[in-house]
């Protein structure tokens, strides 16, 4: 061991943690080294049921714990034992003075707030459950990590037990800063939790500090390209999706794959099970192909047909469990990803054989109304916005040419904008038959978008062997308004007779006008879908 080790002897640790896991041998392993054991309330009572040696931590300071148990730890012969530096002769003469002994492991994982959130408690619950005295005594230890190791969570403790057999009981200083600085951002991600909820409690949707916080859920292999670093987080939002996904089988998720996975199961979440049955692929974060159908396999077929070159190498996502007949299909070209709620066993072993195959149950699907945030980086800063949770369902098409859709029109009108809400801006979405049979993503021009759409269904057609692209007799969704005629002219051109979009351009009246012109139906939704 170097001088930069700057091991510590462990001879004196507390404990106080909500989280019982793996308590009891850790506390026994520090006691096979000769380490006092100190504790608190419940944390105590287990320790000493196991038949060890331990101080509560009323016996030290000389106060019961009082309050409901808010104030117990938060005293001088807790926080002087944490933070005194061990070399300083001042330091060690106050601690002399006041009989303050050193307290060299800190063992502590918080109130379980962010779980008192999810299972719906209460405003008062949540307050209670809302630690001070651990966070205070995190930050202190953290700080002299020079002399003090501490461990927020149970994860850790092998690493403490490894380098006390290795080191004569002592800790090193490398493995007491990766600590230290653990602990902060485990504070900070508890912070940012309580500060969350309370902004929302209140509806303050521009709080003066925004804070965010994760707990790692693995380290990706690269980011977006090769000589890019990245790695997966949870936040204590448990939206249903791939973060909470189980990975059944496959290789391990990329940074690529979990990003167009979300948007996947994003888009799939717009469809109601119990009313349909439905498919998204998904490839570059971009639907490719979107349809419901009377069961999963249908709907696939479907899907697929709308641009099958894209959706080699994509991300499938199913609002049902995956049955057998689906999968047979869906390993007939190679897939990435596969998300869906459930799967049957025979489903499961046909994707069993595809070994690179990544098969994910989220076991529920997405509300698409439900709040939340959403944030992405800028330079210096972040754009932090509510979650785009507008529905379809929700909205009132409004009629505005002479013409009305009809009563298929319509159903396939509502298809289509549900999907535009998931395709990045600018959109233009031809459906037909409650399946997209053209899409345009992303385009600088809506005009371009139109035929980049009306492009592609003519290239499935060809594929398909079809007489004229499926464009023809379909309907149109724009995601947001046509801002001159000759975007929705170009969709005409391709064959759509009826369109939905937002309305609300300067020249509404103009388009209008094209379109009772052209014959075509046109509703307005009032609601914009921009994605960017």
């Amino acid at each position: 061991m170097t001088e930069t080790d700057r091991p510590r002897r462990v001879t004196r640790a507390l404990l106080s943690v909500s989280d019982k896991t793996g308590l009891i041998e850790f506390a026994q392993a520090l006691a096979a080294h000769g380490v006092e054991l100190i504790s608190t309330g419940g944390t105590a009572k287990a320790i000493a049921a196991a038949g060890l040696k331990v101080k509560d931590v009323s016996e030290l300071t000389g106060f019961p714990e009082m309050m409901d148990g808010r104030v117990k730890t938060l005293h001088p012969k807790v926080h002087g034992g944490l933070l005194a530096i061990r070399d300083n002769k001042e330091h060690a003469e106050a601690m002399k003075t006041h009989g303050i002994a050193p307290i060299d492991l800190l063992v502590v994982n918080l109130y379980p707030f962010e779980a008192t959130v999810e299972k719906g408690a209460n405003f008062e619950e949540c307050i209670e459950n809302i630690d001070i005295g651990g966070p205070a005594m995190i930050r202190a230890a953290a700080k002299n990590h020079d002399d003090v190791a501490v461990v927020v969570e149970a994860q850790d403790y092998k690493a403490v037990l490894d380098e006390l057999a290795a080191n004569n009981g002592a800790t090193t200083l490398a493995l007491r800063r990766r600590l230290a600085a653990k602990a902060y951002a485990r504070t900070g991600a508890y912070d940012a939790a309580i500060s969350n909820w309370f902004n929302r409690q209140l509806e303050i949707d521009a709080p003066d500090f925004r804070a965010f916080g994760g707990k790692l859920i693995q380290s990706l292999r690269y980011g977006e390209n090769p000589h890019q670093t990245a790695a997966f987080y949870a936040t204590p939002d448990k939206r249903p999706g791939v973060s909470t996904a189980r990975q059944l089988q496959g290789k391990e998720l990329s940074y690529n794959n979990i990003n167009d996975t979300d948007a996947a199961y994003e888009c799939i979440g717009e469809f109601d099970a119990k009313r349909t049955a439905a498919c998204v692929i998904v490839k570059h974060a971009n639907p490719c192909g979107v349809a419901e159908g009377s069961d999963l396999v249908s709907a696939y077929r479907k899907a697929l047909a709308c641009d099958s070159t894209s959706a080699f190498g994509g991300i499938i996502a199913m609002n049902r469990a995956l049955d057998a007949d689906t999968a047979r299909e869906i390993t007939k070209i190679f897939t990435e990803v596969i998300i869906a709620p459930d799967a049957s066993e025979e489903a499961i072993a046909i994707i069993g054989a595809r070994k690179n195959l990544r098969l994910l149950l989220a076991g529920s699907l997405p509300d698409p109304r439900a709040p939340g945030l959403t944030a992405k980086t800028v330079a210096g800063g972040l754009l932090v916005q509510s979650r785009d949770n507008a529905v379809v369902d929700d909205m009132t098409f409004k009629v505005v040419t002479k013409r009305a859709p009809t009563d298929a029109e319509m159903r396939d009108l509502r298809f289509a904008f549900r999907v535009a809400k998931h395709v990045k801006s600018n959109t233009i979405i031809y459906a037909k038959d409650l399946a997209t049979v053209g899409i345009g993503a992303g385009q600088m021009s809506r005009v371009d978008s139109a035929r980049i759409a009306a492009r592609k269904a003519q290239d499935a057609a060809n594929e398909l062997k079809l007489a004229e692209p499926l464009t023809k007799g379909s309907v149109v969704a724009s995601d947001a308004f046509f801002p001159f005629a000759d975007g929705m002219l170009a969709c005409i051109e391709a064959g759509a007779t009826a369109v939905v979009q937002p309305g609300g351009s300067m020249r509404d009246d103009e388009v209008i006008k094209a379109a009772d012109e052209h014959g075509i139906a046109m509703v307005f939704t009032g609601t914009r879908h921009f994605r960017h």
